[in-house]
């Protein structure tokens, strides 16, 4: 069992827990992920590794609340107990020798790029973060950003905060403004990702996209998260989750994304029926 030590609303919709996991927290880096389960009889779920103290044994997790599983975790208390909680999982951000780097996160997916930023940060790196996000509503992890970030871009649909636009508007204008970046690594919406990856190959930047949103399994076994890059199958969560995301087939990635949507949808109503039903 693994204890929840913090838990806090980053926003209405996505919530951080801190979890006592030392075996976890000593080798886990950014990039990777975990794998949990709520309680003994709940299904498995990947989380990608928010952050972690080695010192206090414990690794952040930050997720959004959509399916059934999220809600149900997101009803655990600070003190309470995660029945599994096994990794770390996946290989490393690659962020050796780097001097520049732009770091591209949106939504939810910024929660998986700031350890990124913040691995890049104390190796020395430049690091110039685009976060966006559909309204101001909806912002999560500014402050942590900023603390890891040489240049920080805040973006919003709406334009309720920050600068109105897209993410990939502020990497452009960035690029254009003479920015030589070593790689942008992008992590959020497929679609979100392939066009920050349009955007770069113009320029001949080395480019690379974190998978995680179409992971499930976690082991390769379920094949779900499998893509094609360069041509050949890969698996996210085993290959993965960061590949050249020039060499990403992300109209392949998005339809199979697709295929779960009404699953997801039924046992998110099942879910809330359950949880009215105890209120």
């Amino acid at each position: 069992m693994y204890k929840i030590v913090r838990k806090r609303e980053l926003n209405p919709t996505v919530t951080m827990m801190d979890v006592s996991a030392p075996l976890v927290a000593k080798k886990a880096e950014a990039g990777q992920f975990i794998i949990l389960r709520v309680d003994e009889d709940g299904e498995r779920i990947p989380l990608t590794v928010a952050g972690f103290d080695r010192a206090a044994g414990t690794v952040r997790i930050i997720f959004q609340i959509v399916g059934a599983t999220t809600m149900c975790l997101n009803a655990k208390k600070e003190g309470e107990f995660i029945s599994d909680f096994v990794g770390p999982l996946g290989r490393p951000t690659e962020t050796e020798g780097l001097k520049s780097v732009c770091v591209v996160g949106g939504g939810v997916g910024c929660a998986i790029a700031l350890p990124v930023a913040e691995k890049l940060h104390g190796l020395g790196c430049k690091v110039h973060s685009v976060i966006g996000f559909r309204s101001k509503d909806l912002l999560i992890l500014e402050d942590e950003f900023m603390a890891s970030s040489d240049v920080l871009d805040v973006m919003t649909d709406d334009g309720s905060y920050g600068r109105k636009g897209l993410v990939t508007e502020a990497l452009k204008d960035a690029i254009d403004a003479g920015e030589k970046f070593d790689r942008v690594i992008t992590i959020g919406p497929l679609v979100m990702m392939k066009y920050v990856v349009a955007t770069t190959k113009p320029y001949g930047i080395d480019t690379v996209a974190s998978m995680n949103p179409i992971m499930i399994d976690g082991t390769g076994m379920c094949g779900c998260c499998r893509l094609t890059v360069g041509g050949v199958t890969k698996f996210a969560c085993v290959d993965g989750p960061d590949f050249n995301g020039f060499d990403i087939d992300f109209d392949e990635a998005m339809a199979r994304a697709s295929m779960y949507a009404s699953f997801e949808k039924r046992e998110r109503d099942k879910a809330c029926n359950l949880f009215k039903g105890v209120m």
